[in-house]
């Protein structure tokens, strides 16, 4: 006898339930789903059925049912191959641009609330002491050049730079040459007031330009460091009763919301630049004051060339850590390996 759709609902609502309790799961519990809508007799029958395939398991009569190994297995590769369907959509959104990154990271929380039952939040990549890679100025016009600004991470930026006079190729070439020597390689905070003298001297009269290009150089690292936090599942929260009375559920939901603590949290966890691991705050530990009944699990992820954001997991104290810290991991690993896939 296969399984068909409705005896998989079934068991998935069997073992779901049961992982949640602990407890043998009766029919009169599984008819509250409310995508079944079977009454209990029908349910009862198809558990009768799973029972005979020895996907589930009744210990006394008079009781419900549990899931047996066969049944795990069977949940536990269902849940496989939807995970790599997921993947697999996941890895569809070619990162031709910037923008498309984020795309990928609110799918990614999503992915991370669904599959663990708990808040889940992710950081856009932050490009610590980000470097400088590379200049390109254009003539576009009589008065203006379009300077052309590669920053770690591969990021670019475009900025339209005036001229009092015109420039010829030759000139613009020297400039080039002038501006990539001195500062390829370098962070912003090494681009100090004697480097910016040295640079004027020898611009001579375009001086002007000069100050215009690393102005726009500085403006192209800065804009990188604005920091976007994605979430998803913070009423899951709900689900949990130590954690579900009014005033500390509106907390965290106000928390998710409003954002603007959870930049403590990302903060934290990439303080330490050393710090790649996954990283628990229980209780009080967490850095944010609307998490103290909570546990927070954070991780580090890297995209290369010093892009690297924070995942979180929020959920109650009893949270299952060892899951969690499983997810996560999975995580940074395909996070890792969509980007060098697409870069």
């Amino acid at each position: 006898m296969d399984l068909d759709e409705r005896k998989i609902k079934i068991l998935q609502a069997v073992i779901k339930t049961y992982l949640e309790t602990g407890e043998p799961v009766g029919s009169r519990t599984i008819s509250k789903y409310a995508d079944l809508q079977l009454s209990s007799a029908t349910i009862r029958n198809e558990m009768a059925d799973l029972e005979e395939m020895g996907y589930i398991l009744q210990l006394h009569t008079s009781s419900g049912r549990i899931p047996t190994d066969k049944g795990y297995r069977f949940y536990v590769d269902s849940l496989m191959s939807e995970k790599e369907r997921e993947i697999s959509e996941m890895k569809d959104l070619v990162l031709e641009k910037v923008d498309k990154l984020s795309e990928v990271l609110k799918q990614a929380a999503k992915l991370l609330a669904e599959s663990t039952n708990y808040a889940a939040m992710i950081s856009s990549p932050e490009i610590h002491h980000n470097k400088l890679k590379f200049i390109q100025l254009s003539k576009v016009d009589e008065n203006s050049l379009l300077a052309v600004i590669v920053v770690e991470g591969n990021i670019i930026k475009n900025k339209l730079i005036p001229t009092e006079v015109e420039l010829d190729n030759d000139t613009v070439l020297k400039l080039n040459l002038l501006l990539n020597t001195h500062l390829n390689g370098l962070s912003l905070e090494e681009i100090n007031l004697g480097l910016i003298t040295l640079l004027k001297e020898r611009a001579g009269i375009h001086t002007d330009v000069v100050s215009s290009v690393i102005d726009a150089v500085a403006d192209a690292i800065r804009a990188d460091e604005n920091l976007e936090i994605y979430t998803s599942g913070a009423n899951n929260i709900f689900k949990y009763p130590e954690l579900s009375d009014h005033e500390r559920a509106s907390d965290i939901i106000n928390t998710f919301e409003e954002k603007n603590q959870l930049e403590k949290l990302v903060n934290d966890s990439l303080q330490d630049s050393e710090k790649n691991g996954i990283q628990v705050y229980i209780g009080s530990e967490a850095p944010v004051p609307s998490m103290k009944d909570c546990s927070v699990v954070t991780a580090t992820y890297e995209l290369g060339e010093g892009m690297r954001g924070t995942i979180g997991i929020i959920g109650p104290k009893r949270m299952d850590y060892e899951k969690v810290m499983g997810t996560m991991k999975t995580l940074m690993d395909q996070l890792d390996a969509i980007y060098n896939d697409n870069s």
